[in-house]
């Protein structure tokens, strides 16, 4: 029987087991940075915007002009000239002046606000404005955005593509990151076969090498595939002793429920320290953790959606930790179409097709891939309850 422990208590405890640890740093180029977790403060040394820049397309005025100016008595400006994109106005605006200044184009001196072309009539030499705006209304000045000596991006967060945005507006093509951390994963069972094979009676393709793989380097790290084990337990040993000097974690999918052949717990045991062996979860109840040589070892069930929602909920953030990161899963509130009963004591996982703010339950049993590859989002339901009704309001998690 397995000693199982619900979700949270699984959680705890591989959180306090392994902590950051660390490690080498590189500098990869901007455009390679997506993903990978930042190594020091990203600290500016100049101001963004460098310029009083406009927000929309319109005419730059002093604001005291347009005051109580309307579509019947319009503010009559002398209009002065056209500042080009890219170009410092060479030009000063003075009062009962306007100038036309395209979006994000510079301002020249002497502005305060910027009257949309929404508003302005073109009267030859004046200009109609017929809204009064206020001083500062449509405009950005000079380091609105960010100012010499502003931490921008602190240490430790994992870049998206909005960061990397951001280092290209302070002219950062370098960027100091974290080495990844090296996952090595391989798959056991006597009936798996490589995925180019072709299968011969009860055989089955590894699908949870690529899947696990996949999953590390969408995670940040770098997945080592080391190909598929027998069920053997000399050599299941063999493989995970040569494996762990080369790794910084080492992921196994199957052998890991409780059988005959099934050694991975006693394995872990002798080599290091077994953390659990049993998670109130479904699918994933038979999932092992330890550590050895102070490195997360993890044994998954081999289904491949168990495998996954392990994979998602204990094993990422505890490679996470390790690296000094974490990233909050997206999610989104939807109305359940269809109920959800769950009465069995675990915590249990489902994946739903998300459309339009509901959400439908995709039904399978755990080694369905079919199952995963139709849903796009999962949504948790607590253990200690009896699930979910129809028009539920339900919180469901983003693939």
């Amino acid at each position: 029987m397995l000693t199982v422990k619900t979700s949270q208590e699984a959680s705890a405890l591989l959180s306090a087991r392994f902590g950051f640890k660390v490690g080498e740093t590189e500098t990869v180029p901007l455009w390679r940075a997506a993903g990978r977790v930042l190594a020091q403060d990203v600290t500016a040394n100049e101001f963004v915007p460098d310029f009083n820049r406009s927000t929309v397309d319109g005419f730059a005025v002093k604001a005291a002009d347009t005051f109580g100016c309307s579509e019947s008595i319009p503010a009559l400006l002398r209009f002065v000239g056209e500042v080009a994109m890219g170009q410092t106005p060479g030009f000063e605006l003075g009062p009962g002046e306007c100038a036309y200044v395209p979006t994000g184009g510079e301002l020249p001196k002497g502005v305060d606000a910027m009257a949309m072309i929404e508003y302005v009539q073109d009267f030859g030499t004046e200009r109609g404005i017929e809204k009064p705006v206020a001083p500062g209304e449509n405009l950005i000045y000079r380091g609105d955005d960010v100012k010499p000596g502003d931490t921008i991006l602190p240490a430790g967060i994992m870049l998206t593509a909005k960061d990397i945005g951001t280092l290209a507006a302070l002219g950062i093509v370098d960027v100091p990151v974290r080495v990844r951390l090296k996952v090595g994963v391989f798959s056991t069972g006597d009936e798996v076969v490589p995925v180019e094979s072709k299968t011969v009676g009860a055989q089955v393709r590894d699908v949870n090498g690529p899947l696990l793989c996949a999953a590390l380097e969408e995670a940040g790290c770098e997945g080592v595939y080391l190909g598929i084990c027998p069920d053997e337990k000399a050599e299941l040993r063999r493989r995970i002793e040569q494996a762990l000097p080369d790794v910084d974690a080492l992921l196994l999918s199957g052998g890991s429920s409780v059988g005959i052949k099934d050694a991975v717990q006693d394995i872990l045991s002798d080599l290091g320290e077994l953390l659990l062996h049993g998670i109130a979860i479904k699918p994933g109840k038979p999932t092992i953790a330890a550590a050895v040589q102070d490195k997360p070892v993890f044994g998954l069930p081999g289904h491949p959606m168990a495998a996954c929602f392990i994979f998602r909920l204990f094993v990422r953030p505890v490679l996470w930790k390790v690296m000094g990161t974490s990233v909050k899963e997206g999610s989104v509130q939807a109305t359940l179409t269809t109920a959800i009963p769950s009465n069995h004591g675990r915590e249990e996982c489902m994946p739903v097709l998300l459309c339009d703010g509901k959400a439908t339950p995709i039904r399978g049993k755990s080694g369905l891939i079919t199952t995963l590859a139709g849903a796009n989002g999962y949504l948790r339901v607590p253990r200690d309850t009896e699930g979910y009704s129809a028009g539920d309001t339900v919180t469901v998690f983003i693939f």
